[in-house]
């Protein structure tokens, strides 16, 4: 059974930054495409950024390019997400989510089918 567990959300101020981490339960990490997504109060679920499982590819969601980045490590079973000049409307519920030997960059919250409990992340002005 794959459990993963984000952590390092918070309150912060704009302008501040936020690093968030997802721990991934399995032996075999390294085959797993990841994500991040997000889903403010509502508001359907969004696409933040994905990796691939060797990490030598990401893809970022225009709405955080240049802000946000995505990254893993696969010798300890982590996605991190770096979120620099956070803004109010970064305010949101920030899931990692998993795919085993996954390749695509999807975009799309239905083509992963592991995810973590979320962790709350909330920007004030």
């Amino acid at each position: 059974q794959v459990h993963l567990a984000e952590s390092g959300g918070g309150l912060v101020q704009a302008g501040d930054s936020l690093r968030l981490s997802c721990v991934c339960s399995v032996s075999t990490f390294g085959s797993y495409g990841l994500a991040w997504f997000r889903q403010a109060p509502g508001k359907e679920r969004e696409f933040v950024a994905a990796i691939r499982p060797s990490g030598a590819s990401t893809n970022t969601a225009d709405s955080v390019k240049g802000r946000f980045t995505i990254s893993r490590d696969n010798a300890k079973n982590t996605v991190s997400l770096q979120m620099n000049s956070l803004k109010p409307e970064d305010t949101a519920v920030y899931y990692c989510a998993a795919r085993y030997n996954y390749i695509r960059l999807s975009v799309r919250w239905l083509d992963y089918n592991y995810w973590g409990q979320g962790t709350q992340v909330t920007v004030s002005s």
